[in-house]
Formats: C-alpha cells, structure tokens, sequence
C-alpha cells in the first residue's frame, strides 16, 4: 500500500529529526572543550542549539545535504579541538569529559613522503590545513584573493561586533593603572590568565614573578613568586589558570601555585644551560616544551620533573620562541640565527619530528612567534605573527601539514635588537578587519589591522619610558596590559562608547 502525502511528509520531517540529533551529538561531544572554566556559557550554548536546531528540522531540506553538514561539521570540531579518541588527553587533567571517536581525523598515510626523517610513519590531519582554506574559500568566494579576515559580506561578524571601525573598537581612553614592582629591571613577557579578565602575570629579570588582580580597585599585585636564582625569560599560565611555568637564565624551570605563590617543582637542566622560553603543550598540560640557550629544545614533563624520550630537537641557535597550532600538532620555534623551524608533535608519545625550516633573516633573533587558527570564523588561513628584529612585524601564512609559511604582509615598526612580542587581538575575527597589537624600540604600542595595504595603523598608546616589550589583552579586549624595558607595567583601558 502506498502511503499517503501526510505520511510521506510525516517521514520527512522524522528524519530530518534524527539527522539534526546527529547533529546535536558532535556538538554536544565537543561542548565539555568549549569555556572549560565557564560550564553556564556551555549549558546556555548547547540549550539555544537545541532549539535552532529542532526548529529547523520542520523545514524539509534534502536529507543528503543534511548528513554532509554533520560530516562537515564533525570535521570543523575536529580541525578546532583536536580529534575525539579514547585514549587521548585533552586540554590537561583539568578537563575529565569522556571521550569517544567521531569520525577519526588522523590517518597514516602509506605515501612515502609522508613518514617522519627517521623512516617512522607521521600521524597526519586529514589534510586540515588545506581543508581550513579550501572550505572557508567556499563560503565567501567573492572575497578578495588572499584576504585573510572578514570582508563587508560578513555580516554575522560584524552584527556580533555591533557593526563599529577597527579604530573605534581599538580607541583606548588612557591609562587604568601602572604597576612598578620590578622599575628596577626589564619586564620582559606579561599574559592575562586564560578567559580571564582581572588575573595578570608578568616575569622580571630581577629573578621574580608578580600576579596582579585588576579586580580591586586599585588594583594590587596579589603574589609575588620568589625562589629564581637568575632573570626570569618567560612564563606561561596552564589551562585552568591554577599553575605557572617560568624559566630562568639560572637554568631552571620551576612550576608554581599560583593561588599561594609557592614554588611546586623545580626542574634543572642537565647541561646547566640558560632557559629561555616555555610553552604548554594546548591538549596536555602535563607537558610542557622548553627552549635554552644550547641551541635545544625540550618536552618535559612537569608531573615527574623528567624530559620526555624522543622529545627533543636541536636548532641553529639559542632557543628564543615558541608557539603551538591550536590543535597542539605543530610546534613553530624559533632562534637566534633568524631560523624558524616547525615540529610534528606526536600526541600519544611526546615526540618531536622536525618538519620545515624558514630563514626568515640571517642573523636576525626571531623574539616572538605568535600562532592562531582562524577555522570556522570566516576567515580564511591559520597564521603565524613574527617579530624578527629586522624593523618589521612579520604576518605569515600557514600552507600545509607540516608547518610551512608563506609570508602575507609586514608592518614597519622600530625593530633592531630588544626582544619585542606581539598578539593577535582575541576577537578579531567578529568584526571586519583584524587587528594585531605589538610592543615597539620606540617606546610606543602599535595596533595593525592586517586588511589594510597602506595606513595600517589602527592606534598607537605613548606613555612608556623605554622600548615596549610584549602586550596582552584580557580575554574581553576591555583592558590592555603593556610592559617595557624600564620594568614598568601599563594597564590600558578600552574606551567606553
């Protein structure tokens, strides 16, 4: 018996039903990595998806189209959080979701060009890289070649911004606050604490550490972290805020409560060589990579205190920055002999493979490497930020698997020798135009909008005594934190519109 017209479309819309549950599925999966510190963002997200989502369902699409945006979705998660397994550890022992495969993104390719330089075979993203530009490019094919950010046909973007200038978005009033507890020595790296807003850290070369809490009014510095023996060269906050990494000229690197300011574990280097920078591994904060001045660079293991076999590489110089992929895959360093090199990072064991290498300026120390995926903003290539003491801020484009830039355009600032940092702003891509934020020689702060091809110049704060060292927004862009050679620090406030 034939059915009816009713039950044909009763059918229909049934299952649309369940291919939207899918749907709601992988989101729901993936919903524990979003905000891990803030589960009502999360509850509210999966709620109002919900609801678009089963109100969608009564309009009939194709079913066909409908499975391919389950896939298509599924991989965007994947290529943003990193792919679903049992076994693996996400985001450090902080987030303890568990966990099941969705549409596995890791493939070992039989291709021989694809196994690491010692003859062992890559875990490889199914061509994530690629696939980040290829569908981005699909969903705004009039943009123009090679824009990297949102253009005028964004307009979700821009409605989430309220649809306001780069110039007015980036207006800052003047100062909120100075800190000058280390005016004896240079601040050299400061970084607002994980989707925090008040929670700043910075390292001095007077061999301590501040955390500041922008909450009070005034603000105060809430902990000094003491127990250095040499100039603290960088830090780095863990996931959940609770812990921070430094490392020091004294050859140490030591992990720190940051509630109490007591020192957890101290870990030395074997070869007594100078630590100068540090990272966490973005999935597993367990492990954290570190870079010394012996032209190594080293995954250890900060609950054991002990390097990881197999996790470590040596550069063409002293080990100056570091900066992951969003996923964790790709480790970009760089040293300085003006050499950037890319590591294949292997999630289960720890182990580094070197992958590519760029001379971006013979000579010339590469300070700052800055890392950001743009997938599923409407914007089109993960990118790499450099200050590379050659007078210019450095954008570059992220070609393929294996870590290969492309530069896309340069900013003249004042650049020749003091180790400057510079940020991605954290919510560029919701308005149109991107900015970039970088500290200067001349004493000044500098805000790039990356679409422009002349006056790219967005603002510029004055109000430092000596060359600006590296920058930091809070997660909402309200304040600004900004810290120079001098050892003051400068907390910035947003203009009130």
């Amino acid at each position: 018996i034939c059915p009816g017209r009713g039950v044909l479309s009763t059918l229909n819309v049934c299952g649309m039903a369940a291919v939207w549950q899918q749907v709601l599925a992988v989101d729901a999966r993936y919903n524990a990595y979003r905000t891990p510190t803030f589960p009502q963002f999360r509850t509210q997200y999966i709620r109002r998806r919900s609801q678009l989502l089963r109100e969608n369902a009564k309009c009939g699409f194709e079913p066909g189209l409908r499975r391919r945006y389950v896939r298509l979705r599924s991989q965007l998660l994947g290529l943003r959080y990193g792919p679903l397994s049992e076994q693996s550890s996400f985001r450090a022992s902080s987030v303890r979701s568990s966990r099941t495969t969705l549409d596995r993104m890791e493939d070992f390719e039989e291709d021989p060009r694809a196994q690491g330089a010692r003859g062992h075979r890559r875990s490889v993203s199914r061509g994530s890289y690629q696939l980040q530009a290829q569908m981005n490019r699909a969903v705004y094919d009039e943009r123009p070649s090679g824009a990297l950010v949102p253009t005028s046909v964004a307009e979700a973007s821009r409605a989430m911004a309220g649809d306001t200038t780069l110039s007015e978005n980036y207006a800052f009033a003047g100062m909120h606050h100075i800190f000058d507890q280390h005016v004896h020595a240079a601040v050299p790296r400061l970084q607002f604490a994980n989707d925090d807003k008040h929670l700043l850290a910075c390292c001095s070369l007077d061999s301590t550490l501040s955390i500041m809490t922008l909450f009070s009014s005034p603000p105060s510095v809430k902990v000094i972290l003491k127990g250095h023996a040499g100039p603290v060269t960088d830090f780095a906050w863990s996931l959940s805020n609770d812990v921070i990494v430094s490392t020091s000229k004294d050859g140490t690197l030591r992990i720190w409560n940051t509630e109490d300011g007591r020192c957890i574990r101290e870990v030395r280097d074997p070869e007594a060589s100078e630590l100068l920078c540090c990272t966490f591994q973005p999935m597993n904060n367990n492990l954290t990579v570190v870079g010394n001045s012996k032209h190594l660079l080293q995954v250890v293991n900060i609950s054991t205190g002990k390097k990881v076999k197999g996790g470590s590489s040596k550069l063409t110089g002293r080990v100056l920055s570091m900066s992951f992929d969003a996923p964790g895959r790709i480790l970009w360093a760089g040293d300085d002999r003006g050499s950037i090199f890319s590591f294949l990072f292997d999630m289960a064991t720890g182990k580094l493979t070197k992958a590519k290498r760029l001379v971006v300026s013979e000579g010339s120390s590469i300070c700052s490497i800055s890392a950001r995926s743009w997938i599923s903003r409407e914007a089109r290539d993960p990118s790499l930020l450099i200050n590379a003491c050659v007078n210019k801020l450095l954008l570059y484009r992220v070609v393929d698997n294996e870590g290969t830039l492309q530069l896309k355009t340069s900013f003249p600032i004042e650049h020749g020798s003091q180790p400057l940092h510079s940020i991605f702003c954290p919510l560029m891509s919701f308005r149109q135009g991107a900015c970039v934020v970088t500290g200067s020689e001349d004493a000044c702060v500098y805000f790039f909008d990356v679409e422009r091809n002349t006056k790219a110049i967005v603002n510029k704060l004055q109000g430092h005594g000596g060359p600006v060292l590296d920058v930091s927004f809070n997660c909402d862009e309200s304040l600004l934190a900004s810290a120079d050679s001098t050892g003051m620090v400068i907390i910035w406030r947003r203009e009130q519109k």
